[in-house]
This record gives C-alpha cells, structure tokens and sequence, in this order.
C-alpha cells in the first residue's frame, strides 16, 4: 500500500523576503513561533536544536542554505523512537511577491515508514505545519 509522502503547505506573509528568511534561520527567529528555545548553526551540516518548557525538545540537521530562498533540515518523526534513524526533510521556499513573501513549505519522507506509524505521524506533522505556520505568519503580520 503507498502512504502520501509529503506534506506541502503555502502562506502569503506581508514581510520581505529578509525578513521572513531571518524569522526561519535565527535562534531568535525559531523560538518566537516555532520553539521557546532555539539554537543554530546555520551551515549545510550544523545542528539545531528546538526546546519548550514542557521538556520536549527536537533535534534537526541543517541540510542546504541558500539565503534568502531555500532552508533545509532533517529531523526525527514524531511518534518514533529516539534512536530511530528515519528522518524527515523539511524545505522552506522563500519567494518574493507584490506584496510580501510566498512561504512555501514541503515535508518529505513519510512513505518510508511502516504502516502502523504512518498515519500517526503524518497527521502530527500536518496538523503542526498548520499551526505553526499560522503562528509565524500571525507573528510577522504583527511587526
């Protein structure tokens, strides 16, 4: 049986590109929409690291920068083990529009999982991306 693949979400932001860019690649930028803490190391390569004061915390790994249009990172699926090596790509388009920034995001690399995860992660990650999409956009609509 093929599972869907790939979640792809796009928002309009009324923000320059720059701005939103900064928003996705900063430690600051992460943790006011999408984490309360926030580490990076922006390089093909580097880590990042997400925290909240419940104590959960994601890992991720840098995977392409090409400023200010294209942001890559692996991570860890929700609802897998810790150690579990499949991971997710995640890809932020920045394109710029008439009236701000076209935000485009894709997730990749749930077909890969077996049948009795698949659906539990694939509908976190695509409710996540709603939400926390809505939050960046309501904090860049705010500045």
């Amino acid at each position: 049986m093929g599972f869907p693949d790939r979640i792809e979400r796009t928002v309009e932001v009324a923000q320059p590109p720059a701005r939103v860019w900064a928003a996705l690649t900063t430690a600051e930028g992460l943790a006011s929409w999408f984490g309360e803490r926030a580490s990076i190391d922006l390089r093909p390569g580097g880590e990042a690291t997400m925290s909240w004061d419940s104590g959960d915390s994601v890992e991720m790994r840098v995977e392409r920068v090409e400023e200010p249009s294209v942001f890559g990172f692996t991570w860890r699926m929700y609802g897998m083990p810790e150690d579990d090596p499949r991971r997710t790509y995640v890809e932020f388009t920045l394109e710029p529009t008439a009236s701000g920034t076209r935000l485009t995001v894709v997730e990749s690399g749930f077909a890969q999982l077996p049948e009795n995860c698949h659906g539990k992660a694939y509908d976190a990650h695509s409710q996540g991306w709603k939400s926390e999409l809505g939050q960046l956009v309501d904090l860049l609509d705010a500045a």
